[in-house]
């Protein structure tokens, strides 16, 4: 298998554990690998009324996987998260971004909240 390849397995298997992290916390799915030309939105999670837009990074270690996320990165995902709302105008929610590290042995770490400033 190709190392792009590897990757893109890598960071699928990563996003389903992710969901069922946050399904295990009565959080529903409403998008997966959302995509619109400014970014994508790994996922997209209803939780107790909270829109969550997810992160998610795959790396060898934990460590890796929270240093991971750049800014340039995050403006995207802020530019996506702004485009997803504007098409889902009916969603009257409070939102947060979340980055959901996973490591090499499906361990995760969840950062809430990674754009409050």
């Amino acid at each position: 298998m190709s190392r792009g390849a590897e990757s893109f397995h890598n960071g699928l298997a990563a996003e389903s554990i992710a969901a069922r992290h946050y399904e295990a916390l009565g959080g529903r799915v409403l998008a997966q690998r959302w995509k619109m030309r400014s970014g994508e939105i790994d996922l997209i999670i209803d939780l107790e009324d909270v829109l969550v837009f997810v992160e998610v990074k795959a790396r060898k270690t934990l460590e890796a996987a929270v240093f991971a996320l750049r800014p340039a990165q995050q403006a995207r995902l802020i530019s996506a998260a702004e485009s997803y709302l504007a098409q889902h105008s009916t969603l009257n929610a409070p939102c947060r971004f979340d980055l959901v590290a996973v490591d090499s042995a499906g361990r995760i770490e969840v950062l809430k909240n990674i754009m409050a400033g």
